[in-house]
């Protein structure tokens, strides 16, 4: 079930709104002021937000821009309500971050098609950051693999020699330090690229082979990626 929160300092007007969005079969989360909104969105994560624009205290565009700009509620859709439908109003109501808006009084129709589109954009905005995350998996084992291999192989060959030097009957310690030295050269290139990878905040994705992608670990990139 979809959550919708609501929030308006007016309680004849949540009766209305939340009303109208049970009916459509939402479940309804309340708020009268910017700052209980600013909580619930937080903590319940809500597929859209439905704010009031003239509230007393912080305002339903000051609630938009701090939604907007954190981290945790920035794609939750916010549907501004209000009376101020002047092109200036709703110019401000953009730029503080909403998706759209909805006029007072209500109408009925255009509420539920206003939220439903909202939800549909949610809806998208959650596939493409599935389908980000599954990409960025994809390229750090593709990394993983490609920059771990060689130090790997390099590792098995040496077990090997060792093992073909402990069962001679005059044994090399010369050539057994040799080979421990490649082995630990090349567990710490492994360790190494494993840092490299956990550290990054924002991948940077590059080309290839056959479509597919790495993850640059270039001094650059990983710089850019810090920012």
């Amino acid at each position: 079930m979809k959550k919708v929160l609501v929030v308006d300092d007016q309680k004849d007007n949540v009766f209305v709104l939340k009303d109208r969005l049970q009916r459509e079969g939402y479940e309804i989360l309340v708020a009268y002021n910017g700052e209980t909104c600013i909580e619930i969105a937080r903590s319940e994560n809500p597929d859209i937000i439905l704010l009031d624009v003239m509230m007393p205290g912080m305002s339903g565009f000051e609630v938009c821009k701090k939604l907007s700009k954190s981290k945790v509620t920035e794609l939750i859709p916010v549907l501004l309500v209000t009376a101020l439908t002047e092109a200036e109003d709703l110019k401000e109501g953009f730029q503080a971050g909403a998706f759209d808006y909805i006029k007072k009084p209500f109408n009925r129709i255009e509420l539920i098609a206003r939220v439903k589109a909202a939800l549909r954009y949610r809806e998208s905005q959650q596939v493409m950051l599935d389908f980000e995350k599954m990409r960025t998996f994809s390229a750090t084992v593709s990394t993983a693999n490609h920059e771990i291999k060689q130090p790997l192989t390099l590792i098995n060959l040496s077990t090997a020699a060792v093992n073909r030097e402990l069962g001679k009957d005059e044994i090399s310690r010369e050539v057994i330090q040799k080979r421990i030295v490649f082995i630990e050269d090349a567990a710490r290139d492994i360790i190494a690229v494993l840092d490299q990878l956990s550290s990054i905040k924002t991948p940077v994705l590059t080309d290839w082979v056959n479509d597919v992608k790495l993850i640059d670990l270039s001094d650059g990139a990983k710089k850019n990626s810090s920012q």
